[in-house]
């Protein structure tokens, strides 16, 4: 059992969401951060899409009833596990009784504004559709459709990732941690050139991501294609986890026509009558009417989920081939964390033949 001490603003039960029911109008949901809870869930022993708790920005403050094993990944929020200093990206024992603070999310060159606890078994809620995840909007799964308040209690699974449990990922285990995404250089964005925007707002740095034309992008005049790659754009205020609105230059169409409603889906960047992008996200509706200029490629959605409000995007023209094998990179990133946990296991059965 995992206590609420402190809940945070945003703070809600999220695993890889509830894929295959979008022609029923029900958003795919999941974790901002995919990637994220991926790595999180392998620090633990978890299947990969086991649920975990996704922190928004702002403070929380878990305590854990019995002893187990956790994983923090995501960004920096200068966390403490029973008083001491611990990082993201790192599995990590936890006692009996101990509390995990995440103070908030560090102000870095590394940015960021979402983390997420994995707990070994993954948090146990009732499954809806498939899928722990929670769904704002329509205020369902995860505990009660809602974000966590403070008092809540929640339950973990007793079983872990198929194979039984691991050596290196047991309870008592010591700490370790890996390699965050966004220092290795697959998840580099190769551009022309290092421009800087033209937004009047002006931002200390954006975050680059990979984008696709989308079929309507030849009807937005020339302007606006250009503006659209050179420009920086801001994420406003107004955003959540159903979609980023941007802001920068007005993106004018060449003509006025309107479109049939049509499908969408998580990365798709629309274009309502103000000119202001959008980019969907995970709680996304599952049809609109806007011209679609581009989509974000699915291996950099989880770089657009840690752009901070009020802070800066990049989009960078790239290739069906690039984006294909962008999620291929991000593939072996994740089978080298598999590798290196089965080293562990393995130096572990080592030591234990020698005191035998």
């Amino acid at each position: 059992m995992i206590e609420v001490l402190r809940a945070g603003l945003l703070t809600t039960i999220q695993d890889a969401g509830r894929p295959g029911y979008r022609h029923l109008g029900i958003a795919t949901g999941g974790a901002l951060d995919p990637l994220a809870l991926e790595v999180g869930n392998r620090l633990v022993g978890n299947r990969p899409d086991a649920a975990g708790i996704e922190v928004t920005f702002s403070p929380v403050a878990l305590r854990f009833a019995r002893a187990t094993r956790i994983a923090i990944a995501g960004a920096d929020f200068g966390a403490t596990l029973g008083g001491r200093p611990v990082w993201s990206w790192w599995s990590l024992p936890v006692a009996a009784g101990e509390e995990l603070v995440l103070n908030g999310a560090k102000r870095d060159m590394s940015g960021g504004m979402r983390a997420y606890v994995c707990v070994a078994g993954g948090i146990d809620v009732l499954p809806m559709l498939g899928s722990r995840s929670t769904d704002l909007a329509a205020g369902f799964g995860g505990l009660a459709g809602r974000a966590l308040k403070d008092g809540d209690r929640l339950a973990t699974g007793a079983s872990a990732a198929p194979g039984g449990e691991r050596a290196a990922l047991a309870p008592g285990a010591p700490p370790f941690g890996v390699k965050a995404p966004v220092l290795c250089n697959w998840a580099l964005v190769d551009e022309p050139d290092h421009r800087r925007g033209r937004h009047p707002a002006g931002v200390a740095w954006a975050v680059p991501v990979r984008v696709l034309r989308g079929p309507e992008f030849d009807g937005f005049t020339p302007e606006a294609q250009r503006a659209f790659w050179s420009d920086e754009w801001l994420v406003t205020p107004n955003s959540n986890r159903m979609g980023y609105r941007l802001s920068g230059t007005a993106l004018e169409r060449a003509n006025g026509m309107d479109l049939l409603s049509h499908a969408v889906l998580p990365g798709t960047i629309q274009v309502p009558p103000n000119g202001q992008p959008i980019v969907l996200m995970s709680d996304a509706q599952t049809t609109g009417g806007y011209p679609k200029i581009g989509s974000v490629i699915r291996a950099d959605l989880w770089k657009l989920a840690q752009v901070r409000l009020n802070g800066g995007v990049r989009f960078v023209e790239t290739t069906p081939a690039v984006a294909r094998k962008a999620l291929a990179d991000e593939q072996a990133y994740l089978r080298q964390i598999d590798n290196a946990i089965t080293m562990r296991d393995e130096r572990h059965a080592s030591r234990q033949a020698q005191r035998a």
